[in-house]
Formats: C-alpha cells, structure tokens, sequence
C-alpha cells in the first residue's frame, strides 16, 4: 500500500474508521496501490483507547480491566501475526487478486456507492462463515424427495468442529481477560484459512474496494472487546456490540459457539447461533493453556493435532483428528462428549505470573523497546535490505519469547535474556537496529551492557546449581 496515500488520512478518518464511520465517497480507489494501511494508522488509537479504558475501569469497577503479564502476551500475539507482511503481500488479497484477474465474472464500478455497500455486506458475510468454520463446520445435508430442494440448516442440527482451523483460531480465544488488548491477541495461522471465505467477491468486486472493507471489518472488532460498555439498547439488535461479543469469548456451556458476528449481529440472528449475554462470562478456552509464551499461545493445538493424529490407530481415525472437533476420539461423536466440557463454577481464578513487580516493569520496559523497533521496521521496510528485515524480525520473536520465559519463570528464561541482549548489542552495534534517540544510543548500550551483566550472573548462579545428569 502505498506510503503516501497514508497521509491523507485525517485525524476524523481515523477516529471513525475504528467504528466503520466512513463514508463511500472518503475511501474509494481506483487502484490497490492507493488504499491506506488503515490497520497501521490506528495504532495510535488502539494504545489511546487501551488507557481509557484503564481508566474508565479504574474508575467504576476500582481496578484495571486485566493483568498486565495476559495484555503484554495479547499485544505479542498481534506483534507476532503481523510480521509475515513485511515480507509480502498477504494470502488473503494475493489470492483475492488472483481470482479477479483471472475469473471474474463482471467488473462493478469502483466509486459506485452501491459497489461500496454490497463490499461491506459480503465482507461481513463472509467473516461471519469464516468465523464461524473456524468453530464449527455444518455439513448436514437434507434432500426432500417432493421437490428436490438442496437445504443446508444448521441450527439445532448435527454440527461439527473443524479441529485444523480451530487451530488457527484458538489464540485469540487463549486469553482469560477480556479487555481491548484481548483484540490484538492474534493468529499468524488464521489469514491461510480466511481467504477462501472471501475469494467468491473476486468474482465482481474490485480489490482496492475489499481491501477498504477487509480492513475496516477488523478494527470495528477492536471496541467491541471491553467490559466498560454494558447496552447499547436498540443497536443490540442489528450490530455485533460488547454484550454480544462477550457471550462469544466465554466458556460458560452456554457461550460455547454463539454470536460468530463481525459487525452485524443480523448474521447470528438469522442463521441460529445468537445468544444474549444473561449470566456472568468466564473468559477464555474451556482447557486453559496456562502459559505466556508466544509459541505456546500460537501453536500449542498444532502440537496437540499432531501428537494425536501418530498416538491414533488407524487412517480414518487419523483423518478425523484433523477434521473433527477437538474433542473427538475413536467411539466418540464428531464433537466429543458435552459432558467433558468442564463446567463453570465463576469460581475460576485466570492463570497469572508470580514474578516480583520488579521483574515486571523490567518485561514492560523491554517490550516498549521492542515495539519502537517494530513500529520503526515497518514504517523503514522500503528502505530496509532484507537481510536487515530478516534479522529485526529474528530479535523481535526473540524478545517476545524471552519475556514470556521470564514470566513464566522457565528454567533458561535467564540463559536466553542474556542471549537476548548480547544480540541486541551486536545488531545496535553493526547498524541493524538503529538508535530509537540519537542522543542516548550511548545510554542504550550501558543499560544493555547492564542487563547482561545481571541475567549473566543469574544464568551461572542457576547452571551451578543445576543436577549435573
């Protein structure tokens, strides 16, 4: 996307893109080139609207909306999603482009306000079944014999969990808050399976107008991850709100597969998978993972998928692991036993780090750090050499691996954020990382040169102590 067509974007556009507030006529293009990154021009309002809901929280409940060590692991995870598109364009409009150039049926009008609205709509729908495919996949299939009508019904019908795209899925749904930060808490494996939802577009819709609308559909999810907002009254019942949106990240038995909406709620209310928020919501996935790990949070059910999948007898058994609900088992029905889904008390208390507070401000600290760095990657990368990319891409996973080491206290978290800052030092010093301040690179490497020093000693201190086997 082109660099300069980012600087038209007011302040205004920025603030009512963030609830799908624009208008046709502010963001049609002719070309893909001319269409902002929207997502990256509101980073600033995603960290603005984080702190007010601190506060806001602060104020009406007396604490914060979370915990610090679950919202640095959910703005990992957004960190984490978002580096593959330094490197190309991403699968869902490369795919997009590919079937417009080569299959498309007609070619509606860019600037068409029509064109505009019918993209919003078939986005929507469109996420809506991805959404929702991701969690489970309908595949009853009725044959009246009268008149030879083809029905497909979900709602209180046979309905299956696809256990490889859940996959790609689960991350978001791993952390136990539920907050503004909760929203940043992304797949990097989930975009190799949404395409496919809205390649059907490609068939009339211009790209640069889906890329408007594939944009716009996910900062509009952003607001809608808060406890702070309770009603919206009448607009429950046509757009996807908090309320909703919380009923759909809970664990309780009764939030399990509901409101699979994007922006419009109309989609479940139709379709049969609404469900009004009437008790307490326990967040969170109904095994928690107990982990701040980066990795962990974004691959631990592949693990699972493969581990399963060679421990299964048999290759129709094997097949189904994949294809099935992760619940399922040889002699089980497609989604598992319902009565295997633990049942909550509200009595759940969420996983949390017990690292001192110090520690704490030392991970926030090094994070803040990091994220300059990516900020200053992605707004250099056209400038940038790919080995440069390449090797601040590597120190950037390094870091959010070593933070989650530190907070779960893993045995080398010390070892590895010792290795951590001698890279650092070693990119600063041969020009890979350039200095954040000018002024203070020579602060920077005293404070490094100091972080070494320490998690040097504490990693002898524990490999001394370490059982020699």
């Amino acid at each position: 996307m082109n660099p300069e067509a980012q600087q038209d974007v007011s302040v205004s556009q920025r603030i009512r893109m963030m609830f799908y507030m624009m208008k046709p006529n502010e963001t049609s293009f002719q070309i893909l080139e001319e269409v902002p990154d929207y997502v990256k021009q509101a980073t600033p309002f995603f960290i603005s609207l984080m702190l007010l809901e601190l506060v806001i929280s602060w104020i009406l409940k007396g604490k914060p909306p979370g915990r610090l060590d679950d919202a640095l692991t959910s703005i990992s995870a957004g960190v984490f999603s978002r580096l593959p598109s330094l490197f190309s364009r991403s699968i869902e409009l490369t795919t997009y482009i590919y079937v417009w150039e080569n299959y498309r049926l007609i070619n509606l009008p860019w600037d068409s306000p029509w064109t505009w609205y019918l993209t919003f709509l078939g986005v929507d729908f469109g996420y809506y079944w991805f959404h929702r495919m991701a969690h489970e996949c309908c595949l009853l299939i009725e044959f009246y014999s009268t008149d030879k009508v083809l029905s497909l019904n979900c709602p209180g019908r046979e309905i299956k969990e696809v256990n490889i795209m859940w996959a790609g899925h689960q991350t978001h749904h791993s952390s136990e808050d539920y907050n503004l930060s909760t929203a940043l808490r992304q797949s990097v494996l989930q975009i190799y399976t949404s395409w496919m939802f809205y390649s059907p577009l490609a068939l009339f819709i211009p790209p640069s107008v889906y890329a408007v609308h594939l944009q716009f559909n996910l900062l509009y999810q952003f607001w809608i991850h808060t406890e702070v907002i309770n009603n919206l009254g009448p607009l429950e019942l046509i757009i996807n709100t908090p309320s909703h949106h919380r009923v759909h990240h809970g664990r309780n038995r009764y939030c399990i597969d509901k409101n699979y909406a994007g922006v419009l709620i109309i989609w479940d209310r139709i379709f049969g998978t609404f469900e009004a928020e009437n008790e307490k919501v326990v967040y969170g996935l109904t095994h928690p993972i107990n982990t701040f790990e980066p990795f962990q949070v974004q691959f631990h059910h592949l693990v699972y998928i493969w581990t399963t999948f060679w421990a299964t007898p048999g290759f129709f058994n094997k097949f189904s692991v994949i294809f099935k609900g992760p619940g399922w088992g040889p002699g089980k029905p497609r989604l598992g036993l319902s009565e295997e889904i633990p049942e909550v008390t509200g009595k759940e208390v969420p996983f949390s780090s017990s690292v001192s507070h110090l520690l704490k401000i030392y991970a926030v600290v090094q994070f803040a750090l990091m994220l300059a760095f990516y900020e200053e990657t992605f707004a250099d990368k056209a400038a940038l050499s790919q080995a440069t990319l390449l090797l601040r891409v590597c120190f950037i996973i390094l870091t959010l691996t070593s933070i989650g080491f530190l907070l779960d206290q893993r045995p080398k978290a010390a070892v590895l954020e010792t290795f951590r800052c001698l890279v650092f030092l070693m990119l600063y010093r041969i020009g890979h990382l350039k200095p954040l301040i000018p002024s203070l690179s020579f602060a920077f490497e005293i404070f490094f040169s100091i972080c070494i020093a320490f998690w040097g000693v504490r990693s002898m201190k524990q490999l001394a102590s370490s059982p020699l086997k």
